[in-house]
């Protein structure tokens, strides 16, 4: 086992992963009520809904949703396991 490709393959998944003040971010979003809604669409689903909309939700959700968007922790709201 090579040590160094252990540790490479690692450092990309992190890569791939949000970090916890961005998921906190991204919760935040998930509060803040006055983007809508946020229960059966992803986050980012809700964010263009907000553009659309006028609501001017923040950027760096939306950077935050595109760079990670392979992270279910960052694609689905907090409640995204509950039924409708």
């Amino acid at each position: 086992v090579d040590f160094f490709s252990d540790l490479v393959q690692a450092e990309s998944h992190l890569q791939d992963a949000a970090q916890p003040d961005q998921l906190e971010i991204l919760k935040q979003f998930d509060f803040s009520w006055q983007y809508g809604p946020c229960t059966g669409i992803t986050r980012l689903q809700r964010w263009e809904r907000a553009k659309f909309l006028g609501l001017s939700p923040p950027t760096t959700v939306r950077d935050l949703l595109l760079k990670y968007n392979k992270d279910p922790l960052v694609i689905y709201s907090l409640w995204h396991e509950y039924a409708l």
